[in-house]
């Protein structure tokens, strides 16, 4: 699959109304990008299959808490999915993909699994997206079931979950019930697309960089800091044109930015060496 072909079918899936997006089949399209000739449609038929596993074992009459620990039982006991705290920042965590072969993942892509095998059950969970740590959870008018893939599908109070935060944060960062919220599917493959970006930026991988940018902004066309950060990677690049335009719109959209004056200072830069070469 080339990065055209990607890219348009990444976009159609998520022009669409969150009830209709395929969260699996969108996070397999960003693991598309790095591997041309992943069959999107194996992947999904092996999540069909985890599912059949998890049908045999689940009873839709149960309550939730007994059916979300057989879920967990069969992904983190029999199939022994585990997160990755060895090499957190394997690529490879965060391609669904590479997280079905090799059973390793990050607290995101092992939620989107859990998710996503939850869904063909009928057994309905949502992303949570804490900041330092993703989560799952099942929410109805009674209860909120909060669900840590990362670690062996345990099940985690709000107590909890205000601990982790300070533990992370070393109590830099002040709890907010908001962290708790479910979020969307469009949010997670953000949150997904925003791991990679930062993996690619740290090795100085311009190319790849560029391209969960441009994922990034087929979700969110008016996320004001992915065109600033798609001016800086085409800069890096010596894409002139697309940097100052990039660049310019930047400012434009956020004239009062904290980096304003830096991005101003790149732009005078830009333009006298775009003087020099006509």
């Amino acid at each position: 699959m080339t990065n055209e072909e990607v890219r348009s079918q990444f976009a159609e899936i998520v022009a669409r109304e969150e009830s209709w997006l395929e969260l699996d089949r969108a996070a397999l399209l960003i693991a598309a990008g790095e591997y041309p000739h992943l069959n999107v449609g194996e992947y999904l038929t092996e999540l069909d299959t985890f599912a059949e596993m998890a049908r045999a074992r689940d009873d839709v009459f149960a309550d939730p808490m007994t059916r979300i620990r057989q879920l967990s039982n069969l992904l983190f006991d029999e199939l022994r999915f585990r997160g990755n705290a060895e090499k957190y920042y394997d690529a490879r965590n965060s391609f669904l993909n590479d997280v079905i072969d090799r059973r390793l993942g990050l607290p995101i892509t092992l939620s989107v699994l859990m998710i996503e095998i939850g869904r063909r059950i009928g057994l309905k969970l949502f992303g949570v997206g804490m900041p330092g740590h993703f989560m799952a959870k099942y929410a109805d008018d009674e209860r909120e079931i909060f669900v840590d893939p990362f670690h062996g599908g345990r099940i985690v109070n709000e107590e909890r979950c205000h601990e982790m935060i300070s533990e992370m944060y070393q109590g830099q960062m002040k709890f907010h019930p908001s962290f708790l919220y479910a979020v969307g599917k469009k949010q997670i493959l953000t949150r997904m697309l925003q791991n990679l970006k930062g993996i690619y930026a740290r090795a100085q991988n311009h190319h790849k960089t560029l391209g969960m940018i441009e994922l990034a902004l087929l979700i969110n066309p008016e996320a004001t800091s992915e065109l600033r950060d798609r001016g800086l990677v085409c800069l890096a690049l010596g894409k002139h044109a697309q940097a100052r335009t990039d660049l310019e719109e930047y400012l434009r959209r956020a004239p009062n930015s904290d980096d304003a004056a830096e991005i101003k200072k790149r732009l005078i830069q830009l333009r006298q060496k775009q003087a020099q070469l006509n």
